[in-house]
């Protein structure tokens, strides 16, 4: 971190952890550079082990990560580890907010936001929280106690003091809710991809990390389908990359049959938004929000496990309006990912009535909604 003048920090955004987490963060460091800040104004705070540490600085902000993880749900030798990393986190972004001095703290949720959500409580710096899913995790809950005010994708979801504002997008996703940029977008992505645009190209996301299930049953389908005219772009995330290409070693579909792009991750996630007719992904909650702001139709494979099951509640909105179609992971197979994918892929209409619905439900506007709740709850300098 280089030296900041006293008070010359406006907010620390803090979290991350994941790019659910740290992306909404990033989008509303967008929103309040629009609206005037200096970027250097606005300090992230986040975990040495996040994605955040690289997806932050690209963006053209100043990040400072803590040590240590987060507390396993589960009783277990290495959270002794944990809560003494917790500890460590927590005074070191007690120093941290008292040399910066910012206004305000912005938590994303994930492991680094509980201590600077506890750092601001104890120097009485005021809190809003943003929560990126339908239920509330457990970092949000802690932040809640002393937020001024929590913003929220969706109505009903379990924290005090709730604004419902979506869940904010990054600048470049947001612009995709003008259907001519949307057009343009989609038009130069499917050029670069040597795509003629009556060719269906399907667009597979299964996190950074990635989901074997959801991954594996996709190398099936590829190979089910290699004698159709469709192309699939496969970002299988950093874990499960090696594994796919193993599997599709010696993969070639004949001429004018399935074109495959396949790749570990895709920093440019608006274009291919822009250029696919149909998604397979999961169910987080940045996911979901990009989706339908992009007037993407998807099938959404909710994570099993996912705390309070909060995967699915952020595909229900979806499904119920009618953009999106529900496979449960352990029924997540080729044949029926295959049933769900056909009768979208085929049918033109089907996917525009899938658009309309999205579009309907869809806030562009939720990072400059969570930027304003950020200025208004600040404290004067």
């Amino acid at each position: 971190m280089t030296e900041r003048a006293v008070g010359a920090t406006f907010a620390v955004i803090a979290g991350g952890g994941t790019a659910g987490h740290a992306l909404p963060g990033v989008a509303v460091g967008q929103a309040l550079v629009a609206a005037g800040h200096d970027p250097t104004s606005i300090l992230f705070v986040g975990s040495e082990r996040g994605v955040e540490r690289t997806m932050v600085p690209a963006a053209g902000f100043t990040i400072i990560t803590l040590p240590g993880r987060g507390i396993a749900r589960r009783l277990t030798l290495d959270n002794v580890g944990a809560v003494v990393g917790l500890i460590r986190a927590t005074v070191k972004a007690i120093g941290l907010l008292r040399r910066c001095r910012p206004r305000v703290v912005l938590s994303l949720g994930g492991y680094a936001s509980a201590p600077c959500v506890v750092a601001a409580a104890i120097l009485r710096i005021p809190v809003v929280v943003t929560e990126q899913n339908a239920t509330a995790g457990s970092a949000a809950r802690l932040a809640g106690r002393v937020a001024k005010v929590c913003a929220v994708p969706f109505a009903g979801v379990d924290l005090p003091r709730a604004v419902v504002t979506g869940n904010p997008v990054r600048a470049e996703v947001a612009a995709l809710a003008d259907p001519t940029r949307r057009a343009t977008v989609r038009a130069e992505t499917r050029a670069a991809l040597g795509m003629t645009d009556d060719r269906p190209l399907l667009l597979v996301m299964t996190g950074s990390l990635g989901a074997q299930r959801v991954n594996l049953a996709v190398v099936d389908l590829v190979k089910q389908w290699q004698e159709r005219p469709v192309t699939v772009f496969h970002v299988t995330g950093d874990r499960d990359f090696d594994l796919v290409a193993e599997r599709l070693s010696g993969f070639a579909a004949p001429s004018g049959g399935l074109v495959l792009h396949t790749v570990a991750y895709e920093s440019h996630v608006e274009r291919l938004l822009a250029a696919a007719d149909v998604a397979v992904c999961r169910g987080g909650g940045t996911t979901v929000a990009e989706l339908a702001v992009a007037g993407l139709p998807a099938v959404l494979i909710p994570m099993p496990g996912a705390p309070r099951d909060h995967q699915r509640a952020n595909a229900e909105p979806l499904v119920t309006a009618g953009g999106a179609v529900l496979v449960n992971d352990e029924a997540c197979t080729a044949a029926s990912l295959a049933a769900a994918l056909e009768p979208i892929v085929t049918d033109a209409a089907r996917r525009s009535s899938m658009v309309t619905a999205l579009r309907a439900i869809a806030r562009p506007d939720a990072a400059a909604a969570v930027a304003d709740l950020v200025e208004e709850y600040a404290r004067v300098a």
